[in-house]
């Protein structure tokens, strides 16, 4: 296997010192727009597998043109989704599988966002799924942490646990805190802002996908291992458009812990403009709001040091088990930022998001998964995932729920 990963900032560098313990491929590419922070993702590792390059991650040739020169198999992608299609496109037209932990961008109901559902998220990947599947080629979507191993979850639920399943709800939650700012995001901002300000997905079996209000359904969650209690909201997130196309369940919801202070920040950000991505004219410059946001923000890459705390990522499933009586738990994947820094140098929340693509890529390399087409990771079987984080170091675990 030989590995092309598409940009080199919080998650993409986080990949590599995770990679380099492991020995199921020869050789990994870490480009980036800017050469030398991929060189200096490279230089965490002393392993001769790794080397920088330079890729315009909104160009498909750029990518596909490294793809052919280095002989790649696979490529990650490890960019802000703004860029899925072209890096997707790119492996393509090279002939190469392809990864990445969020899809395609979605675009509201022209006249009802907050009932009706426009271009969803992933719907311009799925739409090239004949493509893909003619070419023997599989583009594995979505196997980051959200989405990705709450898919994993899911399915793992639907096969072991449940005989029938009423509703599987990913639940995300921390308790971390980064000293010294009043307001610094533990990941992209970028992305932060596409996820919660677009009008939340839910998908209902007798109704199929449709919207609802930003932040809307609050509920509080109490998350394990310490975290407790999070006031949890409906955001937009790619689970919900995965999870009902292989798991057969009545309900599908994502709920993220933003907290009360971080959607006021959103809300604020929103009423101004600023999560605004096409350019405005300021004197004779032009420059998007959003990216003037993200500039003034630290890169969380760089916050690790600077952060407490634990983060959770998780499904909730509820419904009726294999003895057939009522059943709820919560599988879920806990990760402490003191450990991320000692171990690997990354915090907590880019180091939960890397692992997975990476065990999916040693699921590929060893035959264990395998497919054609646009698939999310609920198309395969889950246990060996599962089986697989484990053998990582970072377990994941299951909590028995009281049911309703």
């Amino acid at each position: 296997m030989r590995i092309l990963l598409v940009g080199a900032g919080g998650v993409g560098s986080a990949v590599v010192p995770i990679a380099a313990r492991r020995s199921f491929f020869d050789a990994c590419v870490v480009a980036d727009y800017d050469p030398g922070r991929a060189e200096r993702a490279v230089a965490q590792v002393d392993d001769a597998r790794f080397v920088a390059g330079q890729v315009d991650a909104s160009n498909a040739e750029s990518v596909a043109a490294l793809v052919r020169e280095h002989a790649i198999t696979h490529v990650l992608n490890a960019v802000d989704p703004r860029f899925v299609l072209p890096i997707f496109n790119g492996a393509l037209a090279a002939g190469a599988d392809y990864l990445d932990m969020a899809m395609s961008l979605s675009y509201p109901h022209p006249s009802e966002p907050y009932a009706k559902t426009g271009v969803k998220l992933g719907d311009e990947q799925f739409a090239a799924a004949g493509e893909w599947e003619r070419q023997g080629r599989l583009a594995l979507v979505g196997v980051g942490v959200e989405p990705g191993l709450s898919d994993v979850f899911a399915r793992y639920a639907a096969d072991e646990l449940f005989s029938e399943i009423d509703e599987a709800g990913v639940r995300d939650g921390s308790n971390l805190e980064v000293d010294g700012f009043t307001f610094a995001p533990s990941f992209s901002i970028w992305t932060t802002i596409e996820e919660c300000l677009n009008p939340p997905v839910i998908w209902e079996k007798d109704r199929g996908w449709f919207t609802t209000a930003p932040f809307s359904e609050l509920e509080v969650f109490d998350f394990p291992d310490g975290i407790g209690p999070v006031e949890c909201v409906n955001v937009e997130h790619e689970e919900v458009l995965l999870i009902p196309r292989w798991v057969d369940c009545r309900r599908a919801t994502f709920k993220y812990g933003l907290g009360e202070e971080f959607i006021n920040v959103l809300r604020v950000i929103h009423k101004l403009g600023l999560d605004r991505t096409r350019p405005v004219d300021v004197g004779a410059v032009q420059v998007s709001p959003r990216d003037v946001v993200a500039a003034l923000l630290p890169d969380p890459a760089t916050l690790g040091d600077r952060m407490t705390g634990k983060t959770c990522a998780g499904t909730w499933v509820t419904g009726t088990g294999k003895d057939g009586q009522r059943r709820q738990v919560y599988l879920y994947h806990v990760v402490d930022n003191e450990w991320t820094m000692k171990e690997y140098g990354s915090q907590a929340v880019v180091w939960q998001t890397a692992i997975n693509p990476v065990v999916a890529l040693e699921l590929l390399a060893e035959g264990t998964w395998s497919g054609s087409g646009v698939l999310g990771p609920e198309a395969f079987p889950p246990k060996p995932f599962l089986d697989k984080l484990v053998e990582y170091g970072s377990p994941w675990a299951m909590r028995e729920e009281t049911p309703a």
